[in-house]
Formats: C-alpha cells, structure tokens, sequence
C-alpha cells in the first residue's frame, strides 16, 4: 500500500486545508498526517487551540472520508518525512511547497529516495487572499472564506460612466462592496492605439490598488484591422496577491469619417464632437450609442469589459 504523508497546524479546520486532506485521500494508500505539536505552536505560533482539540476535529473529517490515516504529533517541521523510507508522496500547499524539496535533499543524504511532490494551491477567500486560521481567528472571514466586511475596490478613474460600471458588476458578485476613487493620470496618449489600451487599463489598475482588496483600470483605445480602426475597450483588474486579470468588451469598426480624423491625430471624442451634435467626451452615450442609435452605450460597453476581467474572479476555483 502507497505511503502518503502532510502536515501542519490545522489550527482552524477551513477549506484550504480540507482540500489539502481530500487531495492526499484521493491519492489513495495509508495517510500519515503530521500535526504541530503544543510545544511548536508554543514557540512558533500566537494563538493556537490545544493539541488534543485539533486532533479530534482533524480526525474528524478524515474518519468522515473514509481514508485510513493516522495522526502524529510534530516538534519540528519536516517531522520524520526525511527519515521515514516508507514515504513515497508527500502533499504539501502552496504556501510550504518548499518544503517539499528540503525533505528531499534530507532524503537524499540520508541515503533514501526522494519522494513524490503533489502541491496544492492556495484556496481564496471572497478578497481573492489565501484562507488562513490566523484570519478566521482574526473574524475577518470564515472558515469558508467569506467576508465579514465589504470587499474594497479601488477604482482609477473619475468618469462617472466607468465608476458605475464597475460598481454595477462587482456588486452582482459582492453585494457589501466599498467603493474608492483615485485620479490616476493616464500613462498613455489621449487616444491609445493597440496594446496602448491594455496597458493604460493596467496602469490605472496598479496605481488604485493601495490597500483595496482590488484595483480596477479601464481604458478605450484603437485596435487597427485589415478593414480599418476598431474601438477596444479594456479593463485591468488587480489583487493583494499581484493576480491581474484582463478582459475587454465588443469591439466595433469605426465609420470612415471618423477614422480618417483619428488617422490625422484626433481623439475618437473630439472627432465624434466635430461630426455628431451629440458629441463624444466621455461621460455620454459614447461612440457607440451614437452608431447603434442608443441600442448599446458607454456604460454597457464598460461593463461587457469589467465582466471579462472579472471572470477567472467568478470562477477562481477553476482559474486557481
């Protein structure tokens, strides 16, 4: 039978760590968990339950999965996973992963095997951080990870327009949701052409993340096809973490008239103002609420590219 071992604190049984245990289960075999003796938590930890009370609820959810284990107090980190020559996997999290090759130059000198790595990521909490016991102690999330405050974002940019896009598609996912601006000079042209876009979106982004649990940046710019001039619009969304995620809506080609005004240096704004009484300048129905007659506007448009950004943030269990 396949010896599998992992290890930690447990000190709050939460999701990260149940998947952590199911992984090791699923792999199969005898499971051997370590679990961070009294005497380390004392000397290494701030506040910690008692041994015997982590053991029974770890014991607990293992007994419910039906796996064969058995549970072995720790002193040190790596316990007896560089000694022991039955270990053949050893699970380990995104947070220890270096753990796992430490084990295995200490296997090495000890004469044994190396053992096989299986780490498991990180599981995120509604703010897009790692789920943590210090941070359920701390009652800023559950043992789930859900919030027990409203989810911060920051936001680069002061065009009412954008500003309500944003909010109306984050609050669809994080109905408590605190909301802060910030006047980011853009660090792109006027009118962004190509990868321009993206890049300002990022640099927004960046520049309203602070101490938000997200920052968001969007930013219109030309996308030059076979056929002519597109509009793109892209949004940049970062977290705590440094994930960025990136999305944009629709694009749609230009009329010739006014291509031909951006091609001599104007913006699409001042060429929709020269060309359409309803003019362009950021705060209306926009471009495209002119050429759809009122169909799609601005806000829409915005949207379309928050939700593409938000995407792998809807599904994170699938992304990471």
């Amino acid at each position: 039978m396949m010896m599998v071992g992992t290890g930690g604190t447990f000190n709050v049984l939460h999701r990260g760590h149940r998947r952590l245990l199911d992984t090791a289960i699923a792999l199969g075999g005898e499971l051997t968990v370590g679990l961070m003796s009294d005497t380390y938590c004392r000397e290494n930890k701030i506040t910690v339950l008692p041994y015997l009370q982590r053991e029974a609820v770890l014991s607990d959810h293992l007994g419910g999965k039906g796996a064969c284990f058995h549970i072995v107090p720790l002193d040190v980190k790596e316990g007896t996973a560089g000694t022991d020559p039955g270990l053949e996997v050893l699970v380990v999290s995104e947070e220890t992963h270096m753990q796992g090759p430490r084990i295995n130059d200490l296997r090495l000198r000890n004469g044994l095997p190396p053992v096989r790595i299986v780490v498991v990521p990180y599981v995120l909490a509604d703010d897009y951080r790692p789920i943590s016991s210090s941070r359920i102690l701390d009652g800023e999330i559950d043992a789930e990870g859900k919030l027990f405050r409203p989810l911060k974002v920051g936001v680069g940019s002061l065009n009412p327009v954008k500003l309500s896009a944003v909010r109306e598609v984050i609050q669809r996912f994080h109905p408590k949701l605190e909301m802060s601006t910030v006047d980011v000079p853009s660090e792109v042209g006027e009118q962004p052409w190509g990868r321009e876009a993206e890049q300002g979106a990022m640099a927004r982004a960046m520049s309203s993340l602070a101490q938000n649990d997200l920052g968001v940046g969007v930013e219109a710019g030309v996308w030059e096809r076979e056929d002519g001039l597109y509009d793109v619009q892209y949004c940049v969304i970062v977290d705590a973490m440094g994930r960025a995620t990136i999305g944009h809506g629709m694009g749609f080609r230009y009329p010739p008239m006014i291509e031909a005004k951006v091609r001599q240096g104007a913006s699409v704004g001042s060429a929709c103002a020269d060309l359409f009484e309803e003019g362009d300048q950021g705060t209306g129905v926009g471009a495209i609420g002119i050429l759809t007659n009122g169909v799609l506007d601005r806000k829409a448009l915005t949207e379309q590219a928050v939700l593409a950004a938000m995407v792998p943030r809807i599904r994170k269990d699938l992304y990471w």
